[in-house]
């Protein structure tokens, strides 16, 4: 890691979907104090037009790589990649931002990896509302966290809970439930569509005590979450509706509050906890 001096921080970006391009682009443009050092993707050669564009060409490496050229690695990857993203950065004392985060519920030793050689896991807010107010709760007694989340029919297609209880969406013209049960179950059942109850469960009460409804919904053009919180300091309710982005499982904010996330990095306020 640097010294905090003017020596930049090395960024590193593992996938080049929407997100990563967005948040590479940003780094580019140029955020205070950090550099784009390194980029690494599945198919790195459809990306090389828009790479050389950049002001300059960061390096494009096998993911396990980038962690030797960056002080900081923004996972933006399928989350099966989470682990061999995230340890070869945290087990070098260094920065790891997962928004995968669903998968750190089946390598959780990786927070283990990284507190015993003083590195970091960064889950950015991302796609979900109000995880100041949640961790701030928790800092006292909460009781009960739920939340009910509403997507286009097209957000869930393939997702495997669907696939494996033989739940077909494709012509559904109502709001249909089709799970009901627990953060961690949410997050194996809908690995690309859940990382946001994984994220609420972290800051709150855990994977297994935070509820999830998950509804089909061919009347909304917005991925929608409303979370609802019973906590010894307050009682709240928040409701959030993401634009996709070019992936339709994924919000347009995610990439934003990655940005978000790296400006406060250096930035002289910083607003929220």
């Amino acid at each position: 890691m640097t010294d905090g001096s003017s020596i930049p921080l090395r960024v590193a970006i593992a996938g080049l979907g929407p997100i990563g391009t967005r948040v590479a682009k940003a780094l580019d443009q140029g955020i205070d104090g950090l550099t784009l050092s390194a980029v690494s993707a599945a198919n790195i050669e459809k990306h090389r037009e828009w790479l050389g564009q950049l002001g300059q060409m960061p390096k494009t490496l096998p993911i396990e790589a980038l962690a030797d050229v960056a002080d900081i690695v923004v996972e933006c990857a399928p989350s099966r990649l989470v682990r061999s993203i995230v340890a070869p950065v945290v087990s070098r004392g260094k920065i790891a931002l997962v928004l995968s985060v669903g998968a750190l519920l089946e390598n959780d030793d990786l927070i283990a990896l990284a507190k015993d050689n003083r590195g970091q896991i960064v889950v950015p807010t991302g796609a979900l509302i109000g995880l100041d107010a949640v961790t701030a709760a928790a800092a006292g007694t909460i009781h009960s966290v739920k939340m009910v989340t509403r997507k286009p029919l097209r957000g869930l297609a393939g997702a495997p809970y669907l696939v494996e209880h033989g739940i077909d969406i494709e012509g559904v013209v109502e709001p249909l439930k089709i799970f009901d049960g627990t953060a961690r179950q949410a997050a194996k059942g809908f690995p690309a569509n859940l990382n946001v109850a994984v994220a609420l469960s972290l800051a709150g009460i855990g994977p297994d005590r935070t509820r999830v409804e998950i509804w089909a919904d061919p009347t909304v053009t917005r991925n929608t979450h409303r979370i609802e919180v019973d906590s010894d300091s307050a009682r709240f309710s928040m409701v959030i509706e993401n634009i996709p982005s070019e992936n339709p499982k994924t919000g347009l904010i995610t990439a934003l509050s990655v940005i978000a996330c790296l400006r406060k990095l250096h930035a002289p306020l910083r607003i929220g906890t």
